[in-house]
């Protein structure tokens, strides 16, 4: 996937015979790429949590387009958006961003007829004003004050009522972690995995975003939850005989017994997932 980044702006030489568009996308796009590798069915989870929970936004918006940015070498990730997101939502658009134009090209030149408009692009967003935007593990190899520029740079770049989706994930999509942003900041954390695949809850820490992965430390907030998701996963051993996910759902009743601001439907906890209020673990 590509990671583009706010503190940086690519104005390349173009060959002789570059597509005037990609051209122009690249002399604009803001950010740098990155390996670019992916795997099929990687973001899933983060594609379920926004069926379960962002299909109203996009039904109820006057143009229902999702932005994709940073798909990497290969569109598999964006095209599994576009088929999971399709069926619920009427006239959808979905466009992957990509910094890199040889990767845009390839990709574009391969699909008929296209389900997808692939372009250049960065945090900028290609100049398009989306309703909601995934840009996933695009953000790992920035340090943290040019992470929040790019989320400042996405955010301004929202249509109205428009969301932003910003997280990572391991290679196979078993451990992830996305915060959500509006216009005006940032809104929840959730944290998903394949629990069985799970020592211990806090193991979720490595996927953390860029904004607090530096703040699982005592004294921070994001630390003392995943401190206390352990502690309730402990406490719930009893209930690995009925299977990992009844241990997680327990643990995480049992934190929001304790008054955890969780957010949303506990029906996704039995999907290994939580959502927390941004407010309960922003840094300090």
């Amino acid at each position: 996937m590509s990671e583009a980044g706010g503190d940086h702006k690519r104005r390349a030489t173009l060959p002789r015979k570059a597509n005037p568009r990609l051209a122009a996308g690249r002399a604009r796009a803001l950010g740098l790429p990155t390996r670019g590798t992916t795997n099929a069915n990687r973001l899933r989870r983060v594609d379920r949590w926004l069926v379960a929970t962002q299909v109203p936004r996009l039904r109820d918006a006057a143009r229902p387009l999702v932005v994709d940015l940073g798909y990497g070498s290969s569109a598999v990730t964006t095209l599994e958006l576009a088929d999971r997101l399709g069926p619920e939502v009427h006239g959808l658009e979905v466009v992957g961003l990509e910094i890199d134009p040889d990767r845009v090209t390839a990709v574009a030149a391969d699909r008929d007829p296209p389900r997808v408009d692939f372009r250049v692009g960065g945090f900028e967003l290609a100049g398009l004003r989306p309703v909601l935007v995934r840009a996933f593990n695009v953000l790992r190899q920035y340090d943290e004050e040019s992470a929040a520029h790019a989320w400042d740079t996405m955010r301004a770049a929202l249509g109205p009522g428009g969301l932003l989706v910003e997280g990572t994930c391991d290679e196979w999509g078993r451990r992830s972690a996305w915060v959500a942003l509006d216009a005006d900041g940032p809104l929840t954390l959730t944290l998903s995995a394949r629990v069985s695949d799970l020592d211990r809850p806090s193991d979720l820490a490595e996927r953390l975003p860029k904004a607090l992965i530096h703040h699982n430390v005592p004294g921070q907030p994001v630390h003392e939850l995943l401190r206390a998701l352990d502690t309730a996963w402990a406490t719930a051993a009893g209930l690995s005989a009925f299977g990992p996910r009844q241990r997680w759902t327990a643990a995480v009743e049992a934190l929001a017994d304790q008054g955890w601001p969780f957010v949303g439907s506990s029906r996704r906890w039995r999907h290994g997932e939580v959502t927390v209020r941004w407010s309960a673990v922003a840094p300090v």
